[in-house]
């Protein structure tokens, strides 16, 4: 494969970066260098079986990172926010993928991002707390906020990827209560949230790289359908075969949970729940279906992966 067909794809062996390695693989019009920390996983020898390079490097080293970008044509980045929850930390992971990427003279760069939802809550709005470094979802507000400025002001040819909720989290959601009932808990309200499948994460990512021209400096909604909590705990009963309850605890209550980031998940569903405007707002279904217009239905997603779910329930 040349040189100016290679996409180095970071987060390779993640939901993200797996989903557009395997799409990219499985179109022949690319080749994808794979980046992981750990090239004998599981998952990355599954990559490198279906034909992809896998390399190491992290976003912490910047000479590996080089190494990695070095004579790609494009690059998909993701960072691993999760794995530290440090807004401060995933600064510095981005501006060193900039410094690489500028070094290697990528001519297209996919950034997975967020919005920053203090664009859309007022600072003296009490709804929702402030979490640290004055962040309200820190997840989302770094990339949407600073992230993306250094992007835009990087001279990088970017498409700007604007993320929603994994139809994937879902797989894992279905919790058995003490009355037996198997039930979905989520604190969405009665609000429908924006979704997407992630392979058509990976499809995207495919078409836009097909069409530089119109996508790069552009924001792309990566999103396949609206579902309540309703909507989706029916989809989930219909493919489990058995019904599965929605009880939507309250954000405060979701918050208080003992697992770590649950007070920001909480305000993540709180901002998805009571500020559809902004974030419905910006994931123009017309949009995103034009670009992506084979999306895979909730119901389609869940029966494709019915097996996962069953482990899980």
């Amino acid at each position: 494969m040349p040189h100016d067909k290679v996409i180095t794809v970071l987060g390779a062996t993640g939901t993200q970066g797996g989903a557009v390695a395997r799409e990219l693989l499985s179109s022949g019009e690319f080749g994808v260098r794979a980046v992981t920390r750990n090239a004998r996983s599981a998952k990355a020898q599954a990559l490198a079986g279906l034909g992809a390079k896998v390399v190491e490097a992290s976003l912490t080293d910047g000479a590996s990172l080089r190494r990695a970008l070095d004579g790609a044509h494009g690059a998909f980045l993701v960072t691993p926010y999760w794995e530290h929850r440090s807004p401060a930390r995933e600064l510095t992971e981005v501006e060193t993928f900039i410094g690489a990427a500028r070094s290697a003279g990528l001519r297209h760069v996919l950034w997975s991002t967020l919005e920053d939802t203090r664009e859309a809550i007022k600072p003296e709005d009490p709804r929702m707390p402030f979490l640290e470094d004055g962040y309200r979802v820190p997840h989302f507000d770094v990339k949407g906020g600073r992230a993306d400025a250094l992007f835009a002001e990087s001279g990088l040819p970017v498409t700007y990827l604007l993320m929603s909720f994994y139809w994937d989290n879902l797989l894992t959601q279905p919790q058995r209560d003490p009355d037996g009932t198997l039930a979905l808990h989520l604190p969405l309200e009665d609000t429908p949230i924006a979704g997407v499948a992630s392979e058509d994460i990976g499809r995207v990512a495919h078409r836009v790289l097909q069409d530089p021209s119109s996508t790069i400096g552009a924001t792309v909604p990566v999103v396949g359908e609206y579902r309540t909590g309703a909507e989706m705990a029916a989809a989930l009963s219909v493919a489990l075969g058995e019904r599965v309850a929605y009880r939507p605890p309250t954000a405060d209550q979701y918050r208080n949970l003992a697992f770590p980031g649950a007070e920001e998940l909480g305000n993540m569903f709180q901002y998805y729940a009571e500020f559809p405007e902004s974030y419905l707002g910006r994931r123009n279904l017309d949009a995103a279906h034009a670009i992506n217009p084979d999306w895979l239905t909730l119901p389609d997603f869940l029966a494709a992966h019915r097996i996962a779910i069953t482990a899980n329930s």
